[in-house]
């Protein structure tokens, strides 16, 4: 019984589904009537106007790219890329030069000679002959000097004239192929935070021409510096500080302002792994009046007093009353520990161990800064007004200045 009856009532499902499925179809044809008389009345109803936007039954016009036929209506875009800091490049890279320095190698050697490269800027075209400065360092020590033009051309140079404080030398090359010259900008006009280029070769001529961005991070900073190799420092160079890459290489080349002027000569970095982004370049008020003595008379002529000198601070305290007989008062100062003859120092009197502590009014408080008065505030024949402690007891004494010997 239980079967049947199961069958029975599927068989009546099957019958009630189809009872329901007719509606169902009929309504799917109903649609698609209603739809096709829409279609085919949107024509109608737009040509009497009845519709509320236009119907634009022409065919649309498809591009096919063809490489060989000419395309009517396509615009070729073109991308202006000039800016402020490419056309600066463009009107000094090609004044960059490589700079390669060729030492004679010892004799149990096999090659001829031992190459290095640095980097140095074109700044004067005269007649058939080109001026390149570029650092002392760059060309020391070397029996041959050659200068890698923009264009890749070598060509010999002949040393000019070099100076160890500045850290600049200046080079002459035969300028039949010299196109370009470098435009030196005021470096006395800077300001914090504006744009900077450096231009060189770092690592070596493989990256001639290299371009780095950056800005003026300083504009007056004093670095210690050991001129003689003896582990002392002798002066303190005053320099512009970039955080545009400067890396080996670049010593000689541009640091250039966005108007395309050259207003330092790189010179150094920091090279530590802690630090990024500090590189130094000689302004260009320093460096034009070193490179015009330079290209002149192949050395620069500095001031002399005569004397050997330490800063105070380098002796120990416990003798500054004690050997030195200083007040208790004074802290800084400059001492005298040798003395040249003839000098105008030994001229006016100056003894050994005499304390320096004022120049013309200038408190002297170490070496430094006897050095940077008499280099950038005096001339040649200028008399100066010493103020010195010699046994305790203060004294002024008048020196007359004379030429500097080679350093």
């Amino acid at each position: 019984m239980g079967y049947y009856d199961d069958h029975v009532t599927e068989q009546a499902s099957r019958r009630n589904n189809r009872n329901r499925g007719i509606p169902i179809i009929t309504a799917f044809i109903g649609s698609i009537i209603g739809g096709l008389c829409v279609l085919f009345s949107i024509p109608i109803l737009a040509n009497f106007g009845l519709l509320p936007y236009n119907l634009n039954t022409e065919p649309e016009s498809v591009a096919v790219f063809d490489s060989e036929t000419p395309q009517e209506g396509l615009q070729t875009v073109n991308l202006d890329v000039n800016s402020d800091v490419t056309q600066a490049v463009d009107r000094v890279s090609d004044a960059v030069v490589g700079v390669i320095n060729m030492q004679q190698s010892n004799f149990f050697s096999s090659s001829e000679a031992n190459e290095g490269t640095g980097s140095g800027v074109i700044y004067k075209k005269s007649g058939d002959k080109a001026y390149v400065v570029t650092n002392h360092h760059v060309i020391e020590r070397a029996n041959e000097i050659e200068v890698s033009l923009a264009d890749g051309t070598r060509v010999p140079a002949e040393l000019l004239g070099t100076d160890v404080i500045t850290d600049l030398a200046v080079l002459e090359i035969d300028g039949t192929n010299v196109e370009t010259v470098a435009q030196f900008g005021s470096s006395k006009t800077l300001r914090v935070g504006e744009p900077a280029l450096a231009i060189g070769n770092p690592l070596g001529l493989r990256f001639s021409s290299t371009v780095t961005q950056g800005i003026i991070s300083a504009t007056e900073r004093s670095i210690p510096v050991d001129l003689t190799g003896n582990g002392q420092i002798d002066w303190h160079a005053e320099v512009l500080q970039t955080d545009a890459a400067i890396n080996p290489g670049n010593s000689g080349g541009a640091l250039v302002n966005i108007e395309g002027q050259v207003i330092g000569i790189n010179s150094m970095k920091i090279a530590q792994s802690s630090v990024e982004g500090i590189g130094f370049a000689i302004p260009t008020e320093i460096a034009i009046p070193v490179i015009e003595d330079l290209e002149s008379i192949g050395e620069v002529r500095r001031p002399q007093m005569g004397v050997g000198i330490h800063s105070l601070s380098e002796i120990p305290s416990a003798y500054w009353q004690e050997t030195l007989k200083l007040p208790e008062d004074i802290k800084g100062g400059v001492v005298v520990t040798s003395i040249a003859p003839t000098s105008p120092a030994d001229r006016a009197g100056m003894q050994e161990y005499d304390v320096i502590v004022d120049i013309d009014g200038e408190p002297m408080e170490d070496g430094h800064d006897l050095r940077r008065y008499l280099y950038t505030e005096k001339k040649i024949g200028d008399e100066l007004e010493v103020t010195i402690y010699r046994d305790g007891k203060k004294e002024v004494i008048t020196v007359q200045l004379a030429e500097q010997e080679s350093f």
